[in-house]
């Protein structure tokens, strides 16, 4: 099965400059070790140490808020798109 990953440019260079990527995985879960399989370093950068996405990181599958769905257990379907935003503050 084969998601289409939007990977923001700050994390770009782990992704030797690529802005999509098609990964797997059935779920969030599994997309994200599918993500540090083909490029390693990218979780520490998205999740904490308890596995948890980071607070300023935010996914979207479809344009859907995974906070709004089940998180990090959001169920993925073959040519679904996720988009990782980082928040972006200011004032």
């Amino acid at each position: 099965m084969s998601v289409k990953v939007l990977i923001p440019t700050p994390l770009q260079k782990l992704t030797n400059d690529q802005a999509t990527l098609d990964c797997d995985g059935t779920s969030v879960v599994e997309l994200l070790e599918s993500l540090e399989q083909s490029c390693p370093g990218i979780k520490a950068r998205l999740c904490d140490e308890q596995g948890q996405l980071r607070r300023f990181v935010n996914f979207y599958v479809n344009s859907e808020d995974i906070r709004f769905l089940d998180g990090i257990n959001t169920s993925l379907s073959d040519g679904d798109e996720v988009s990782i935003i980082p928040a972006i503050a200011g004032g």
